[in-house]
């Protein structure tokens, strides 16, 4: 479950005036490519088939986009471990977050040779899609290639989990992105858990609670180890690695 903190105030198309961010990301041939089409106020991004005459394949561009709310008052909170997640990768990959395009907060830069662009969209949780798909199309990023970060409450607090595609889960911010990605669910998505509300708790007051002491030290580790995921998902792949990744998180806690 997210918070609807604010309703949205333009249309996402008004966003694809403005001048490229990632000038070298049009010279990189790709692999396979997204197309904009106007559908209404939304964007349908699809994948193409790659040209087997287009040459030697180099380097396919990634955004890693974190999902949270702006705002001080919501910084340290549960629902904001994806802004936590973003801003972690920024500061061990040197990559600063200090330009302003379709709603977001971005920062360019790459890990290894990878092109990046690391997004936090400030158009809160509900309608962070708005953001997160005229960008990936605007920059024509594959969907394989958009690595999406939040908190999911049905996984023990610090426990992460990368998969290659799946649904929302009821996760409101994570649904508007597959809506605004034209339905698509073929992205890979890095989830962080958080926990679930304990007893009688309302959902809504969990997710903007700050983490108890010990909570945050776990968090902080889940950080550091997803900023090794997010490296080697980028570099690799869906490899070994990341099965083996997931299964120790699975089981991180568990004491023999």
């Amino acid at each position: 479950m997210s918070l609807a903190m604010a309703s949205p105030t333009t249309a996402t198309a008004a966003h694809l005036s403005s001048p490229p961010l990632l000038s070298s990301f049009s010279t990189i041939p790709r692999r396979r490519h997204l197309a904009a089409s106007r559908r209404g106020t939304r964007l349908a991004v699809v994948a193409s088939v790659p040209d087997p005459g287009a040459g030697p394949v180099e380097y396919t561009p990634w955004l890693i986009a974190g999902l949270g709310n702006p705002g001080a008052k919501y910084h340290g909170t549960r629902h904001n471990v994806g802004f936590e997640m973003v801003d972690r990768i920024a500061r061990e990959e040197g990559i600063a977050m200090n330009t302003i395009q379709s709603k977001s907060l971005l920062g360019v830069g790459s890990i290894g040779d990878v092109p990046v662009l690391l997004v936090k969209p400030q158009s809160y949780m509900n309608y962070c899609g708005e953001a997160i798909g005229p960008l990936a199309a605007y920059y024509q990023v594959p969907l394989r290639h958009i690595l999406v970060i939040y908190d999911e409450t049905s996984l023990p607090n610090g426990v992460l989990r990368v998969q290659r595609k799946g649904g929302h889960g009821r996760h409101n911010g994570l649904q508007n992105v597959i809506e605004h990605l034209d339905g698509c669910r073929e992205f890979p998505r890095l989830s962080i858990g958080i926990g679930s509300p304990p007893g009688k708790m309302d959902a809504r007051a969990f997710l903007l609670q700050k983490f108890s002491s010990e909570e945050r030290v776990q968090i902080a580790t889940a950080l550091e180890q997803g900023v090794d995921a997010v490296r080697t998902l980028v570099l690799k792949g869906f490899s070994g690695s990341i099965e083996r990744f997931n299964l120790v998180q699975k089981y991180k806690f568990n004491r023999v």
